[in-house]
């Protein structure tokens, strides 16, 4: 039919453009690589690209203490440590880096309060908790992390509006609807939570006109806020979303098709 058709050219397009963004773009490792790979597993399309090209570029940012830079002007941070081991899971690539030692830079950032921070030292974050989460996932070093002290820090982000925030004294987000829930589903803490305040906040801030969600009711409404809001609602449970894996932000048939179960902790 038209529509099929219609459906098939926006796919080729879509695909030809990411391939253009993986040889001429040198940004953000998470943005050129990992999102791109997210997108062309979506549409079974891995075959679009030069996959050991990809795997070199990545390979070639680990650093001598385990950790990744973001992009050639050398930035460290532990986003980068899941972008880069998130890219090679997708791609069945994971032995071509020092696993062992990017491991042991992410514990390094591990905090007494169970949460982790962008490098060694630095503030517990619900965003590098995330992560750091999925990067143990990927790499199954679940076990090394103290469940319930994580636990206990990401349960305490719950506001009374039922909106989870980022770290102590801030506003709640819908964003952080995908980055906490998600560590606690991982870690196997997700009943922590009131499920029902968080779904009431998060359907507060869905536009009624547009559809779409913002970070806080009555805020202008963006992708961003409306992927990690329907993920969240996934999380939650909801029957009429496809189950999205709490890993990878990915549906949960299309990690199957690639032959990809990031760990969980029961």
């Amino acid at each position: 039919t038209g529509l099929q058709q219609k459906s098939v050219s926006y796919q080729t397009l879509l695909c030809k453009h990411i391939v253009r963004i993986f040889y001429l773009s040198s940004v953000r490792l998470r943005l050129t690589v990992l999102c791109p790979s997210q997108i062309l597993c979506l549409y079974d399309s891995l075959d679009a690209i030069n996959v050991d090209k990809v795997v070199e570029y990545v390979k070639g940012l680990q650093q001598e203490d385990g950790s990744f830079a973001g992009d050639k002007w050398g930035e460290i941070d532990t986003r980068f440590s899941f972008c880069a081991v998130a890219t090679l899971a997708l791609l069945g690539k994971m032995d071509t880096i020092n696993v062992d030692k990017a491991v042991e830079f992410v514990l390094s950032c591990m905090n007494f309060d169970g949460g982790f921070g962008c490098r060694p030292g630095s503030e517990s974050h619900a965003g590098q908790i995330y992560c750091c989460t999925g990067f143990l996932s990927l790499t199954g070093q679940l076990h090394q992390l103290n469940a319930d002290l994580l636990g206990w820090w990401l349960c305490e982000r719950q506001l009374p509006s039922g909106g989870l925030n980022g770290r102590p004294e801030k506003l709640p987000d819908v964003c952080y609807s995908w980055w906490v829930l998600a560590s606690l589903k991982i870690i196997g803490r997700i009943h922590w939570i009131d499920k029902a305040k968080l779904q009431r906040f998060i359907l507060a801030c869905q536009d009624e006109e547009t559809g779409g969600f913002a970070d806080r009711p009555g805020d202008m409404v963006d992708p961003f806020h409306t992927l990690f809001g329907v993920a969240g609602l996934s999380l939650l449970g909801d029957e009429a979303i496809k189950p999205v894996n709490p890993v990878l932000c990915m549906p949960e048939d299309v990690l199957q098709r690639v032959g990809l179960q990031p760990d969980l902790l029961s």
